[in-house]
């Protein structure tokens, strides 16, 4: 068992509460953990994201959030970005390269893993075709990945 656990914690405004039940309706086996409420309204809790835990905190305006720090998905098929893709910018800002914001101002990466997979191909030219395409993206799409990669 590691000595450390590591959990991202997310500062919140005063909508906590409302982003995670957004988050926990986005990504399948999502559960709150625990919460600390006073006077009826949420202080902090903690929730699991597909396995993945975090805490949030209803802290202020204090932080917003940046680009400095951004959720990353792996998903495996064109299904799978769509979906999320739709979901997580819905009322946010869709940026470039599969990089998004969300309604709460949270950074999200919404990359198939066929976009790893073929920007390490061995042959530059292929990879760098790859690069290029991606850079011409907001959501990724895999079909387009492939196109360039096989130079079509």
């Amino acid at each position: 068992m590691p000595a450390h656990t590591i959990t991202p914690f997310l500062w919140f405004d005063n909508n906590a509460e409302e982003a995670i039940a957004h988050y926990l309706s986005i990504f399948p086996n999502s559960k709150i953990v625990s919460q600390s409420r006073h006077g009826g309204s949420l202080i902090s809790a903690t929730f699991e994201l597909d396995g993945q835990r975090f805490m949030a905190l209803n802290g202020g305006p204090q932080f917003p959030f940046t680009e400095a720090i951004s959720m990353f998905v792996s998903c495996q098929t064109q299904e799978e970005v769509d979906e999320l893709w739709r979901k997580l910018s819905e009322g946010g800002s869709e940026g470039r390269c599969g990089w998004l914001k969300d309604r709460y101002g949270l950074s999200w990466q919404v990359i198939p893993q066929a976009l790893g997979e073929l920007m390490a191909d061995p042959d530059p030219t292929k990879s760098q075709r790859v690069m290029q395409a991606m850079l011409q993206m907001t959501k990724i799409d895999i079909a387009k990945l492939k196109q360039a990669h096989s130079g079509e």
